[in-house]
């Protein structure tokens, strides 16, 4: 490791270094961000190259942590992790137990805000900023959001309720807009560098306000020269919409030039009102591929040697469930010419790129718009459209009133694809999808579909897609079992569970992807385990069967035991007087840790050897198993 990156145990050490040193800093900064990312193999690496000056900038100008800074998505905040204290620890990235890819409050005091959800920034450093007013506190509040962030309302919601004030008074709070989807061309580099530096200054700001004052005497003199300074901003930077909201902008300047970022900033620091600061950043800036590739290069998911850069993907294999549903899409809008898909910003995540190219008019990309997205798609199946929102089970919470009010009120038939469903590994709680059987199955017309594996997805969107009400299909991130894909678009028996495994005494209903895991378990125990498919609607009759036909029913799933699938079987054998003893096992009422997938549900007891100790624990009797039958091919 550097020298010069080795003193930097806090910000405070940051700003007692010469303007150089802050140079050469970045450049070990930078170095060290790539060396880590690549030995743990795991975390965002294009963003955190792109953020490394703006980084430095905002903590040498800004008192952290008494001064606040609130990173938009969080995605980006790997060099601000590592100036924080949390150097040493970084080789733990997005480890069980190891420092989060996301700002975590009780992780670190310069983690002032919790994120990982985009344009909450905004919002959030609002808050503090009037927090302080309220309490007299002299502080600075900084929000940094990305340009893809912005497209969301929220951040314009925050933006049009921070011009605007508290009581009369002005909010004293800043802006920085990380731009880093345009290229900065020479006179960005060059002209605005020295007009940034100039509109943020004492002097520009003096001589303005003066003017106004004498000019308002002289009303048609005063709209000509307001009109004249809104017309010459906007020839020269893309401001007059910030400005219409209130808040003073500078910019745009080079993000990766603390020449012009630092003097700019200090600026800014202490200017009273809502600033706006907009800087141009490249993604994976100063790292090749990721400068030449930023969507591959967004994040690794495997160790790699910086000099070769990512490896290639391994032929074959098993595919991804998003693959899957992928292929699936392709195939379905082959066959149907109302199949049109949507996405809020997540064509590569969500696996719409090949459906991109062949079906380019039926494409929707509506940026990181969850709410909009879900009301678009009911206004596409009103016309008679059979609209297929892809959207990770974590982001769908946003758009949970429009898929209330908009969709199931109205009993349109919208298909929701739920993917990243379940545990989510490295990302943590913010990303986990482990609500969405309790916040679909509650909701009138609504349905929900769990396929174990790939066939069953394909089989489970198919039946989806040809229902005419809103149906959500939810399926995990990464690979499957390895099951075979038929060709053929084949739907499921609407609402009719499948006996996988023949035993007695215990029947295992299992729900989605934990059907695996319940399978190998029952092995041990020789119980019957029933692939339920449908949380909504339920089999009631196999359920029944089961209670009829066994001592004892467990249900097993990947989400949350409060309001889950376990509630959805309880429910039902309550109305039916059923009394048969019931253990569910799913996710407890806490928010689980980033980490390995299986680790987690591991210690969760969602894996073989847990369901059957659990099981085992709750009922002693069965420590010597019942004879067993084979178990049965799949049916339907």
């Amino acid at each position: 490791m550097s020298k010069l990156l080795q003193t930097i145990q806090s910000p405070t050490d940051l700003r007692k270094l010469s303007r150089l040193e802050l140079r050469q800093l970045a450049v070990e900064l930078r170095e060290f961000v790539l060396q880590t990312v690549a030995q743990t193999g795991n975390g965002h690496l294009g963003s955190n190259l792109g953020t490394v000056e703006l980084t430095i900038a905002l903590h040498h100008v800004f008192d952290t942590p008494h001064d606040r800074i609130v990173w938009d998505v969080g995605h980006q905040t790997y060099p601000h992790k590592v100036l924080t204290g949390r150097r040493d620890r970084m080789h733990t990235l997005r480890q069980l137990g190891g420092v989060a890819g996301f700002p975590k409050r009780d992780e670190s005091e310069y983690d002032t805000f919790g994120t990982a959800h985009s344009s909450t920034s905004i919002s959030a450093a609002l808050g503090m900023a009037l927090a302080a007013q309220i309490k007299g506190e002299s502080r600075r509040a900084v929000a940094v959001i990305g340009d893809g962030a912005m497209s969301a309302g929220m951040a314009f919601e925050a933006l049009n309720n921070a011009g605007f004030g508290h009581n009369g008074h002005a909010v004293d709070m800043l802006v920085v807009l990380n731009d880093n989807d345009m290229s900065i061309s020479p006179p960005v580099g060059a002209l605005n560098k020295y007009l940034a530096r100039l509109m943020s200054g004492q002097f520009y700001t003096a001589a303005r306000e003066g003017a106004k004052a004498v000019l308002k005497n002289a009303p048609p003199l005063f709209e000509l020269a307001r009109r004249f300074e809104e017309h010459a901003k906007g020839m020269v930077v893309p401001g007059t919409i910030f400005e219409e909201f209130g808040f003073n902008y500078v910019g745009p300047i080079d993000g990766h030039d603390l020449d012009s970022l630092i003097p700019t900033l200090e600026n800014l620091r202490d200017k009273k009102g809502p600033q706006f600061l907009h800087v141009v950043t490249k993604k994976g800036y100063g790292y090749k591929p990721a400068e030449a590739d930023p969507v591959k290069y967004h994040a690794a998911s495997t160790k790699f040697d910086p000099k070769d850069g990512f490896p290639a993907a391994k032929p074959g294999g098993k595919p991804s469930f998003t693959q899957v549903f992928g292929k699936w899409l392709c195939d379905m809008a082959e066959a149907d010419p109302r199949l049109v898909g949507i996405t809020p910003a997540m064509r590569e995540g969500s696996g719409m790129v090949e459906f991109h190219k062949r079906f380019p008019g039926r494409y929707f990309d509506v940026g990181i718009a969850e709410q909009h997205a879900v009301t678009f798609a009911a206004g596409l199946a009103c016309e008679g459209m059979k609209p297929v929102v892809a959207i990770y089970s974590t982001f769908l919470q946003r758009g949970y009133d429009q898929l209330i009010h908009d969709v199931a009120l109205q009993n349109l038939p919208v298909v929701f694809a739920l993917d990243r469903a379940g545990i989510v590994g490295a990302d943590g709680p913010t990303h986990a999808g482990v609500y969405d059987i309790a916040y679909v199955r509650c909701v009138p017309n609504c349905s929900l579909l769990v396929p174990s594996d790939e066939n069953e997805c394909r089989q489970a969107l198919t039946t989806a897609f040809r229902q005419q009400h809103p149906v959500a299909v939810r399926y995990p991130r990464g690979a499957g079992i390895g099951a075979t894909q038929e060709a053929a678009l084949t739907e499921w028996p609407w609402g009719r569970a499948v006996v996988r495994r023949e035993g007695s005494g215990t029947a295992i209903l299992a729900f989605g992807t934990m059907l695996h895991p319940a399978l190998a378990a029952a092995e041990k125990i020789g119980a019957t385990v029933v692939d339920m498919r449908f949380v909504k609607p339920l089999d009631a009759d196999m359920v029944l069967d089961m209670a009829g036909r066994h001592e004892r029913l467990v249900t097993v799933e990947e989400g949350t035991l409060m309001g889950g699938a376990g509630s959805a079987v309880l429910e039902c054998l309550a109305a039916a007087g059923a009394t048969v003893p019931v253990l569910t096992l799913g996710l407890p009422d806490v928010f689980t840790d980033h980490g390995d997938p299986a680790k987690i549900l591991a210690a969760l007891g969602l894996d073989a050897a847990g369901i059957e100790a659990s099981i085992l624990g709750r009922f002693p009797e069965l420590a010597t198993p019942a004879p067993t039958r084979p178990a049965l091919a799949a049916v339907g």
